[in-house]
C-alpha cells in the first residue's frame, strides 16, 4: 500500500490556552457540524462569549475554556492531552488514532451526540460502480482520510494485487476523478448532492460516522477536579439532547386500561404511576420520542 506521506501541520492550537484549573473543551470552528455543535454547547448553559478574532472563550461561572480548533485536529489534542474533552466526528477520531499508530481510539468515549450523520464511501465514476470495490485495488485513490483508506483496501486485496496508491488532498476531493487525478475517491457523503454533481456514485461504504464527545482517558490522577467538571459537561449535554427529542405525555388511567397505555408510552426507562385519590385510577407519565408523540396520543386516545 503506498500514501503519500502528510507532514502534520503547524499547530493550530492558540497561544497561551494551557491552564493547570480549567477544563479544555474542544470545538469544531467551523464545518459541517459547527452550527450544531453550538446549539448544543449553548443549550448545555456551555457557551462563553468569544472575543471577535480570537479561538478562545472563558466560561464566566464555571471553570472552562472553549478552544475552537480544526475538527481533524481535535482527537489528536485530545489523545496528547493538549486539551481535556472535545467534540469531533468518529471518522476524524479513527483516523487520527491509527496515524497515531492505535488501533483503536485511546480516548474514552463519553456519548454520541447524534448529529453530523453520514458515511465515508468509495466512490467512483457511476458506469463503474457496479464492479465491486476489489476492482480498485491497485488504483489510484484520492482521499483526506489515508489511514481509514489504507485499512479498508487492505481488506479488500490479495497477495497478488498490486499497492493502492492513496493520494492526500483536504479539499474538493470530489473532483479528483474527473480532473484525471484518480481512478476512485474515498469521501465523505451526507446528501449526495456533490457526489452526483462530480459524476460520482458510491461502490461501497467504508464507515458510518457521527459526532461524538469524548475526554482523554482517566488516569485515576485528578489534582484539579476536572474530572467533575467533565462529567457536568456530559451531564448537561445528555439533559440538553433528551429535551430537543423528548416530550413528557401524562395521562390519567384506569386500571382496566393500564397494561395497554404503559405497553404505548414505555418511556427511556419505565413510566411513572402515581395513584390517584380516586380508587382504581393512576397517573401515568413518561417520554416519548417528539418524531412519535402524535401518534402515540392518537394510540391512547383508543385506549381510552
Amino acid at each position: 500500500m503506498v500514501a503519500e506521506p502528510r507532514e502534520r501541520a503547524a499547530s493550530s492550537m492558540p497561544d497561551g490556552v494551557g491552564d493547570d484549573h480549567k477544563v479544555l473543551f474542544a470545538i469544531p470552528k467551523k464545518g459541517r457540524i459547527h452550527e450544531e455543535v453550538m446549539k448544543i454547547i449553548k443549550g448545555s448553559g456551555l457557551d462563553a462569549k468569544r472575543p471577535e478574532r480570537l479561538d478562545v472563550a472563558v466560561h464566566k461561572d464555571l471553570p472552562l475554556k472553549l478552544v475552537f480548533l480544526p475538527s481533524a485536529d481535535i482527537p489528536t489534542y485530545v489523545m496528547e492531552g493538549n486539551v481535556d474533552i472535545g467534540i469531533s466526528g468518529s471518522d476524524m477520531l479513527e483516523e487520527a488514532s491509527f496515524a497515531a499508530g492505535h488501533d483503536r481510539p485511546v480516548v474514552e468515549v463519553m456519548q454520541e451526540l447524534g448529529i453530523g450523520k453520514c458515511k465515508l464511501c468509495l466512490q467512483a465514476p457511476k458506469d463503474k460502480c457496479h464492479l465491486g470495490p476489489k476492482v480498485f485495488v491497485g488504483k489510484r485513490i484520492v482521499t483526506s482520510f489515508p489511514e481509514l483508506s489504507r485499512r479498508f483496501f487492505e481488506k479488500h486485496r490479495d497477495q497478488a494485487s498490486q499497492e493502492t496508491s492513496i493520494k492526500v488532498v483536504s479539499g474538493s476531493v470530489e473532483a479528483a476523478c474527473g480532473l484525471g487525478l484518480a481512478d476512485a475517491i474515498v469521501d465523505l457523503v451526507e446528501t449526495g448532492t456533490t457526489m452526483k454533481a462530480a459524476g460520482l456514485d458510491i461502490v461501497s461504504d467504508v464507515l458510518e460516522t457521527e459526532a461524538l464527545l469524548f475526554r482523554q482517558v482517566h488516569n485515576g490522577s485528578d489534582p484539579h477536579g476536572k474530572d467533575q467538571i467533565m462529567n457536568m459537561i456530559d451531564q448537561r449535554i445528555r439533559g440538553y439532547i433528551t429535551s430537543t427529542r423528548f416530550v413528557m405525555v401524562v395521562c390519567n388511567v384506569h386500571d382496566v386500561n393500564m397494561a395497554e397505555v404503559t405497553s404505548l408510552m414505555p418511556g427511556k426507562r419505565s413510566p411513572t404511576v402515581t395513584a390517584l385519590k380516586e380508587s382504581g385510577w393512576h397517573s401515568v407519565s413518561a417520554l416519548v420520542k417528539i418524531s412519535d408523540s402524535n401518534k402515540v396520543m392518537d394510540e391512547l386516545a383508543k385506549a381510552g
